[in-house]
């Protein structure tokens, strides 16, 4: 989504980074340069005024004009106020000290409302929270079914009265949750096409009768400064606890990221990644700023992988990675895996430093699809044993996967010099210690 803002700030910085000294004009060109980037990305006009105005205030300083590294300082201090501006630390979800917690799920229709009440339940389910999902949308064609449908794939049970009051269904289902012992009741709550009286006063209702311990909105990121506006106008009627923005892997500029925390003065605390049931993320407004200023997402990388990777798969392909036995069967398991922890070119952005070098190259979901595509098409024993995959093999196996025979050859080429170069490292060697993989960054 930051695609192009993060850009133009990256280019930007880059021109600071190679100045040796700083004068207040440099600075004075950079923050122009800053401005237009953040107003073509959509972001609230008065939030960009008030964000130049505090880096400004900070980068003219003597701390900084001074310093012998100027353009490093001025990046840390836009990294610090993008994310203050973000809301600056993570916003955890508010519970209730007694069970069962209430959480209303609010917004208007598309904002992608009940699917993300369903992927909050799996994330709290994976935490060891016994969910109940509650269908109080009774006027939405097929949203009840569409509740029941996504309950069923999450395995979470759906608390249903049909096409009865929401009030006395959000009622009904607190006492189900009571009953039965789940400690957290999600209740998706009916949305408008806009927001109008009838709406907020049925909310309002539902709000009195069951008084949740969190209100979550959510908003589409797509929708850019008007998902801004929805927030505002929700704000003021309902006590909303955070936001939830939806579609963040589509091509929105960004503004509503930006803007929503400084202009409700609500945090955002989960975003939309993906349709998938795994595809909503906590948000943490310092790691969204590294990402867009260029500097990688570690933590986050690592935390998909712990979620997704098989520890006990891990450690015997880590084994076979020292000892270079792997096969193409093995490289076919890790992709995989790593196809699991999302699309290619959201990890990629994840690498600090790593984004820009690899826009272009072709690194994306298509590449990981024909790469499976051209072992898909070879038998067993060839995975196992590529090297007898002669001319005609290769023929066959371009023929069978769609592909050139050229992709086959640089598949295979590529496999070995891996394979090579891990036999290099893990074979101790006289005068040398054995440093395993780390050997490969030194």
């Amino acid at each position: 989504m930051f695609q192009s803002l993060s850009t133009r700030l990256q280019e930007t910085m880059r021109k600071l980074r190679g100045k040796g000294r700083l004068s207040e004009s440099d600075v004075d060109q950079a923050l122009r340069e800053i401005r237009l980037a953040l107003l073509e990305a959509d972001v609230n006009y008065k939030v960009v005024r008030d964000f130049i105005a505090g880096v400004k205030e900070r980068a003219v300083g003597h701390e900084v004009l001074s310093s012998l590294t100027p353009g490093q300082q001025v990046i840390r201090i836009v990294n610090e106020q993008l994310t203050e501006l973000m809301g600056g630390s993570q916003a955890k979800l508010t519970l209730a000290s007694k069970p069962p917690s209430v959480i209303m799920v609010v917004g208007l229709q598309g904002s992608g409302k009940t699917t993300t009440t369903a992927k909050l339940a799996r994330m709290l389910k994976g935490k060891g929270h016994r969910p109940l999902l509650v269908a109080a949308d009774v006027y939405r064609p097929a949203a009840i079914t569409q509740l029941q449908v996504l309950g069923e794939q999450i395995e979470v049970p759906v608390f249903s009265l049909g096409e009865e009051d929401p009030v006395v269904i959000a009622k009904a289902a607190v006492e189900h949750g009571e009953s039965y012992n789940h400690d957290v009741v999600l209740i998706d709550t009916a949305g408008r096409l806009h927001i109008d009286e009838e709406l907020m006063t049925e909310l309002v209702r539902i709000e009195g009768a069951v008084n949740p311990s969190e209100i979550l909105l959510v908003v589409d990121a797509m929708t850019g400064q008007d998902a801004v506006n929805v927030a505002e106008n929700f704000n003021k009627q309902l006590p909303i606890g955070g936001v939830v923005l939806t579609k963040l892997d589509g091509d929105a500029r960004g503004g509503a990221a930006l803007s929503v925390r400084a202009v409700t003065g609500k945090p955002i605390k989960f975003v939309g990644v993906s349709e998938k049931m795994d595809g909503l993320e906590p948000f943490h407004p310092d790691r969204m700023a590294s990402r867009i200023l260029g500097m990688g997402d570690v933590l986050t990388l690592i935390e998909k992988a712990v979620a997704t990777v098989d520890q006990e798969k891990a450690e015997k392909m880590a084994a076979k990675l020292m000892e270079a036995e792997f096969t193409l069967e093995d490289f076919q398991e890790q992709l995989h895996q790593m196809k699991d922890m999302g699309p290619i070119d959201q990890l990629v952005g994840m690498l600090p430093g790593m984004g820009k070098q690899l826009q272009g190259m072709g690194i994306d979901d298509s590449h990981l699809v024909k790469i499976e595509a051209i072992i898909n098409s070879m038998t067993p024993e060839e995975r196992r044993r590529p090297e007898i995959i002669r001319s005609s093999r290769r023929k066959r196996i371009a023929m069978g996967s769609g592909t050139r025979v050229q992709d086959v050859n640089r598949l295979l080429k590529q496999f070995n010099q891996t394979k090579q170069l891990f036999k290099q490292f893990s074979a101790p060697s006289k005068g040398r210690r054995r440093r395993g993989l780390f050997s490969l960054f030194q």
